[in-house]
């Protein structure tokens, strides 16, 4: 049957409704969901269960395509599940994230043409400073095929990944293959290998590798692993820590219970907007450092922090956006409920020679009130939540507190809009929306909005 692609789900995929003849002849409504295709397109698919109402199928042929469709770089992107757009013409991408952001804010009653367009990047390719590869239980290196967390897609290359991370990602496979090691069984529960985690610097270079093992490096795995070292020394002289993590949980998460040094250290050092930051294999950090740069450097001037001011800085993770905003105001104030990035944040402050701010381990709502106590009111809050966003108690507390500026950093359009929707009926008017694209060839997009106290 052909179908034509109405509009693509918050997944990047595009959707279609088709009609069928059921077994009685009646007319049936079929909603499917067809990856890989953009608006307006006409594609032929096959569907194997026709009395679902509901279906997700590949492409057979692309019948019409949309003129700004493209052959994707990557071998595997008709499977991995990494990038989904790599058919879409960048400049196609940016309108895509463009219009998400104003329709998220048009809904929740606010002007959309206060949203800018989106801010790409000159080489939208080889961006990410982390990735977590998966190894499948016969041992080979690569990622979740597309809707099928169960099945690896060994990778031979990734396009979205730093070159270097790459390179060094495929010395481990190669050294896996050599010694015919396992990789773990999520249905079986057994197996040795369950993830490599890469990370690395591009102002420092430095990189880190993790392996994810359900056993210590030791005994049986003494020499492979020795080998391993000496191969990584040699090859990869960036590397200043290879860890190896024991990981027994049945979650499949890149999580350690106990963590080895193989070589180096156990962190690594990155830099973002001039400022030093200690990286650990558990530290949350922004993934495109190209584009994290353009959200501190707006952030700041929307913001327009002033040297006699005071700034809480909610969610603040271990200081991206705390050590720019504090050399420039009296007084900072982060809040963050991971203990380990508050200790980060801290170390990272003094490190980089600031001595005016202030760090509290708390829930974001609980936090607002005790360092409103402690600390002061603030001229300017600033807060960057995760996707679920910060959620209505604590955009309320915001309003309450009565920041003359408040400026949001968000990676979810629509919890973004729900929130801000909560400060309006505490006086805040939103100014401006700036989209930022940090995840090229994907659905995600960041913003940073600013919104003040109506006088």
């Amino acid at each position: 049957m052909v179908a034509t692609i109405r509009t693509l789900d918050d997944r990047g995929s595009g959707r279609a409704n088709v009609w069928r003849e059921n077994e009685k002849g009646n007319l049936k409504k079929l909603k499917l969901t067809i990856p890989q295709t953009l608006p307006g397109e006409e594609v032929r698919v096959t569907v194997a269960q026709p009395s679902r109402r509901r279906w997700k199928v590949m492409p057979d042929e692309i019948v019409t395509a949309h003129d700004e469709r493209i052959e994707a770089p990557c071998p595997h992107f008709q499977k991995c599940g990494g990038c989904v757009w790599q058919h879409w013409q960048y400049s196609g991408q940016l309108k895509a994230k463009t219009n998400h952001v104003k329709e998220a804010v048009e809904s929740q009653g606010f002007d959309s043409d206060l949203v800018l367009d989106t801010i790409g990047m000159d080489e939208p390719w080889h961006y990410r400073n982390k990735m977590e590869f998966t190894f499948s239980p016969e041992g080979s290196l690569g990622l979740h095929e597309q809707g099928n967390w169960r099945k690896i897609i060994p990778l031979e290359t990734c396009l979205i990944a730093g070159k270097d991370m790459v390179d060094a990602a495929m010395e481990v496979a190669e050294w896996v293959r050599e010694y015919e090691l396992k990789g773990y069984d999520k249905d079986e529960h057994e197996g040795l290998l369950r993830h490599l985690m890469v990370r690395q610097s591009f102002i420092t270079g430095e990189m880190m590798l993790g392996l994810f093992a359900t056993e210590a490096p030791e005994g049986h795995l003494a020499e492979a692993v020795d080998q391993l070292v000496k191969r990584i020394e040699d090859k990869f002289p960036q590397v200043k820590s290879l860890l190896w993590l024991e990981n027994t949980d049945w979650a499949d998460r890149t999580q350690s219970e106990e963590t080895h040094v193989l070589s180096g250290r156990d962190f690594i050092y990155d830099e973002i907007a001039g400022y030093r930051f200690r990286l650990w294999f558990d530290t949350f950090f922004q993934t495109n450092p190209t584009q994290a740069q353009k959200l501190v450097d707006i952030a700041l001037e929307m913001a327009e922090p002033k040297e006699t001011e005071k700034v809480i800085d909610l969610f603040c993770g271990v200081g991206t956006f705390s050590l720019p905003f504090a050399s420039r105001v009296d007084k900072l104030a982060g809040i963050e409920i991971v203990e380990s990035s508050i200790e980060s944040a801290k170390r990272n402050a003094s490190e980089n020679g600031l001595d005016n701010t202030t760090f509290l381990a708390k829930d974001a709502r609980k936090g607002i009130d005790q360092m409103l106590e402690s600390f002061g009111h603030p001229e300017l809050l600033l807060l960057d939540p995760p996707r679920s966003g910060a959620g209505g108690k604590v955009m309320r507390r915001i309003g309450r507190a009565q920041p003359g500026r408040i400026v949001y950093v968000s990676c979810n359009p629509d919890t973004f809009a729900t929130d801000i929707k909560e400060l309006e009926a505490f006086g805040y008017e939103l100014k401006v929306v700036q989209p930022v694209d940090l995840f090229p060839q994907t659905v995600h997009v960041e913003s940073v909005a600013l919104l003040e106290l109506k006088k």
